[in-house]
């Protein structure tokens, strides 16, 4: 009875997720011998008021941006977080050099994953991504998410004012503090840190066994968030799900989480000033990762 009834409420919940084309375009680079589940935060506002929009202080930018672009590699021994920075300067298939996140704007998540593939060499088998409101949405639907804050952060563009120490985030905050860079020393790379951190511990808090042992709640949680979650066409329950449950590895220590290693990041460009990626670490560890290698990067310093 159990089994069923947890099924069904899986089932149901996965009937309310989104779902998009994220298949990359042209001549793609051959599978590696991993998994690689490309998983995008975006700005989107899309389907918020604009008194949801005041309250999140998410401004009232109209589109789609990438706030955040991390790999989930499996496969390997270890799975492992992959950032890759935002403001990286790489080329863009069909329309020369740019920051990495302008793929997104100019082609969804297609010419994304496509640029992705042509500058790492990584085969993107898997998508997910969530906007702005539904990132809140899943945090209050697990009554906030319990994070160790490294410095105390104030922060007006992203509407925090955090002080340093364990504590538990609600959805708007934790907006904030996966948002934050002008008050992180580190910029886009701590940022990138915290996102992996959060969403870890965000992984952590919805696979707890009160939910996971309690049908009922675990459809609630998934018919309240499943809502604000994109997957690619091709993506498959199973395949979601241990996607998840890797994240969640990685929280728990039992993964690596890690940022591309960069040369330069204050790079002067047209785009504006970027993020430049180290020619000698960065291939060699994407390198690592298609062939499920130990890192020859230090992940402590990730």
């Amino acid at each position: 009875m159990w089994g069923g009834s947890t099924y069904w409420a899986v089932s149901s919940a996965w009937g309310e997720v989104n779902r998009v084309d994220a298949t990359p375009s042209g001549d793609r680079v051959a599978k590696g011998d991993g998994r690689n589940v490309l998983l995008v935060g975006s700005d989107s506002r899309e389907g918020m008021t604009r008194e949801e929009r005041n309250r999140l202080g998410t401004g009232q930018a109209e589109g789609k941006r990438t706030d955040s672009i991390i790999v989930l590699h499996t496969g390997g021994e270890r799975p492992v977080l992959l950032s890759i920075p935002r403001d990286s300067y790489v080329e863009i298939p069909g329309h020369g050099m740019n920051k990495i996140n302008a793929a997104y704007s100019l082609g969804g998540a297609k010419l994304l994953g496509e640029t992705i593939e042509a500058n790492t060499g990584l085969h993107m088998d898997g998508y997910m991504e969530i906007g702005f409101g539904g990132f809140a949405q899943v945090v209050d639907a697990v009554d906030g998410v319990r994070i160790c804050v490294q410095r105390d952060m104030d922060d007006p563009k992203a509407h925090i004012d955090l002080k340093k120490g364990c504590q538990v985030l609600d959805g708007k905050t934790a907006l904030g503090y996966v948002r934050a860079r002008y008050s992180d020393p580190e910029g886009d790379i701590g940022r990138a840190k915290r996102q992996r951190q959060f969403l870890g511990s965000l992984m952590g808090e919805i696979a707890t066994p009160t939910t996971l042992l309690q049908p009922w709640k675990l459809r609630s949680l998934g018919k309240g968030s499943a809502g604000a979650l994109t997957v690619g066409e091709d993506d498959s329950l199973v395949e979601t799900g241990r996607a998840f449950w890797a994240i969640r590895s990685v929280s728990k220590g039992e993964g690596d989480s890690i940022v591309v290693p960069i040369s330069n990041s204050n790079l002067p460009t047209p785009a504006g000033s970027a993020v430049q990626w180290d020619t000698e670490k960065a291939p060699q560890l994407f390198d690592d990762l298609n062939h499920n290698r130990p890192l020859s990067i230090d992940p402590s310093k990730g």
